[in-house]
């Protein structure tokens, strides 16, 4: 068996891959439809979209397969993503980059594979649209164009779930995209029983930013915000523009106590951007901070309620403070 080697702008693809916050998501009809199409039309009894992560080659969906993921090392994909064209092994036996790998020594069997690349909005090779048989055949130019055809119906998908969750401004997850993630994420604490966190955070004086500045003034002030979320919390974060001047952070496997340590540097952050961009307003916020209690928070939605009616809290204090 031979390893693939990885792509030479592998940290470039794996960042596109991780842009779309797609990894470890529920599965989709609008993928599901596409691997049962693929099944149906080239009578293969597996078909997958799968996505090439730093070690594991995910299944964003499966037809055929009861598992959702193998390790890089044994992926007929991690091989077929190092070509611009579609990937076809006849007969794995005979193949000797296949030859010995334990997916064709053992089950499920695999003698047959062909996967067409599946790309990025930017044109990085993510994954692919697979085929797999039990049994060696052939594939000629016109499954070639088909299946060709049926990977660029993926990408399109994948960039529908891009416009459908990113927020267009902040580049973040919008409210659909984060509360999706952060309840996936929420769900892999519970069952691990790891603690988690939520913040819940408000741009201060936005309305006056808007009103004295201009709208293209109040559109600088999120983007700027936002950079300073993206790039102070961890990327295993998941963090969203909820609308507005309203943003949310859900952090795994953190305590209440690991969040105030957090914030106070974010804090610190916010006001170094604030003494060296010097402009004519200074970039605050408001924020309520709640750890996931399995009694008072039955999903992401209430612990969501429970640490904007906390940020709230704060931002009256602040205004009778002011008055």
């Amino acid at each position: 068996m031979k390893i693939a080697e990885f792509p030479p702008n592998e940290t470039a693809r794996i960042e596109a891959l991780h842009s779309l916050h797609i990894l470890d998501t529920p599965p989709e009809e609008r993928f599901d439809r596409l691997t049962r199409l693929a099944r149906r039309l080239f009578d293969v009894p597996i078909a997958i979209v799968t996505l090439i992560d730093v070690n594991r080659q995910w299944f964003k969906s499966c037809v055929g397969l009861d598992i959702v993921e193998t390790t890089r090392n044994v992926s007929f994909c991690s091989h077929a993503i190092l070509s611009d064209g579609i990937t076809v092994v006849n007969d794995a036996t005979l193949d000797d980059r296949f030859s010995g790998n334990p997916q064709v020594t053992g089950e499920p069997y695999i003698r047959f594979y062909a996967g067409c690349p599946i790309r990025s909005e930017s044109g990085h090779k993510l994954g692919t649209l697979c085929l797999v048989d039990m049994k060696a055949r052939s594939f000629d130019a016109d499954d070639r164009a088909l299946l060709k055809d049926l990977a660029a119906m993926v990408e399109q998908e994948l960039a529908a779930v891009r416009l459908a969750t990113i927020d267009d401004l902040t580049k973040l997850s919008n409210r659909r995209g984060f509360e999706s993630l952060a309840q996936h994420a929420l769900g892999l604490c519970k069952r691990i029983g790891r603690p988690a966190c939520l913040l819940y955070v408000d741009l201060d004086k936005f309305k006056q930013i808007n009103d004295r500045f201009g709208h293209a003034e109040g559109d600088i002030a999120l983007a700027d915000f936002s950079s300073l979320l993206a790039g102070n919390f961890r990327e295993s974060d998941v963090i969203g523009r909820l609308g507005g001047d309203e943003f949310s952070v859900f952090l795994t496997n953190t305590s209440i106590n690991e969040a105030r340590t957090v914030l106070g540097h974010f804090e610190q952050a916010v006001q170094q951007f604030n003494r060296h961009r010097r402009r004519e307003y200074e970039l605050s916020y408001s924020v309520g901070i709640v750890e996931f209690d399995a009694d008072a928070h039955r999903d992401i939605g209430a612990l969501m309620q429970s640490a904007d009616a906390l940020m709230y809290e704060q931002k009256k204090q602040r205004r009778a403070a002011v008055h």
